[in-house]
């Protein structure tokens, strides 16, 4: 029995020994692994709700690029690599300027305590209803009936701020009249874009970014290359209405196709709709949000 012990007590030694190696964990340094990974989640929650998530890939696309330097020791383009390093942090700081202003002036005016406890329905991020699918819809063939011209950008994943703030803020349901009467002509706010996020109209006389795509037919217009301009840079899903033919098309992804009519536009609404509904909970302890170049043709 007196040998088991010995041999009990030389493993007990054993573990005792590592154990000695590991490092040990304070209150404040749990406290603050906690608050870190709260700080890296809102980065990442930051990054991908701007348009900076497309700049980060591209950044994360040149870091590859460089390991891959390093494997088959390419030694002149490490060489250019670290000769750039210093302009390109630079370079990272011009880029990234607007979002990180935007980011400081949003951390200054929101209360932190409200945003990580949020009791909302979110129901403004949870897709768009049916009713409000018949409700564009039949505000689109109503202004291609009578040849109004209509520019109509619906939200997706990526949020389309930076846009809204070229406008007028709405924040009204979506309604048919409430469209047609924005794009009647002649009226304050006909000239420019609508923003839809969920079921409600945003903003109206937005300026959209216009496609330097050099395919488009010279048959579309100012309206057209805006609606291309929008898709290329975002995710979201633009209905377009032409003032000369009255033609109405639809643009998503850099492409540009032909809408017959009131049935085939409500079939591409309500897929956008069920690819977009991911669900959204009553209590949401962390507030995140959801997050949005083909060939044209005539």
């Amino acid at each position: 029995m007196g040998g088991i012990f010995q041999e009990l007590e030389v493993v007990f030694q054993g573990i005792g020994s590592w154990i000695s190696f590991l490092p040990v964990i304070s209150f404040s340094n749990i406290t603050e692994i906690i608050m870190i990974a709260i700080l890296v989640y809102f980065a990442l929650l930051w990054i991908k709700s701007t348009r900076a998530w497309y700049l980060l890939r591209g950044i994360l696309m040149i870091l590859v690029f460089s390991i891959v330097a390093v494997l088959f020791r390419w030694d002149t383009i490490l060489w250019i690599l670290e000769k750039t390093g210093t302009i390109a942090v630079t370079a990272l700081v011009i880029i990234f300027q607007p979002e990180m202003r935007k980011a400081l002036e949003q951390l200054g005016s929101k209360n932190l305590i409200s945003e990580l406890f949020s009791f909302d329905d979110g129901k403004e991020n949870g897709g768009f209803s049916e009713r409000t699918v018949n409700e564009i819809v039949k505000a689109t063939f109503e202004m291609a009936r009578v040849k109004t011209g209509a520019l109509i950008v619906i939200e997706r994943n990526v949020p389309l701020k930076d846009i809204e703030r070229t406008g007028i803020e709405i924040g009204g349901l979506v309604s048919s009249q409430l469209l047609i009467n924005i794009f009647e002509y002649n009226t304050p706010l006909h000239d420019g874009a609508v923003i839809i996020r969920g079921n409600r109209v945003t903003a109206a006389t937005c300026y959209l970014p216009l496609s330097d795509n050099m395919m488009i037919s010279k048959a579309l217009g100012t309206r057209h290359r805006a609606a291309m301009g929008i898709s290329e840079t975002t995710d979201s899903l633009t209905i377009v209405v032409s003032e000369e033919t009255g033609r109405v098309s639809l643009v998503e992804d850099g492409n540009l196709r032909r809408i017959n009519d009131a049935e085939q536009l409500k079939d591409a609404l309500a897929t956008m709709e069920k690819q977009d509904d991911t669900g959204v909970n009553r209590f949401k302890i962390w507030k995140g949000k959801r997050k949005n170049e083909g060939k044209a043709v005539k």
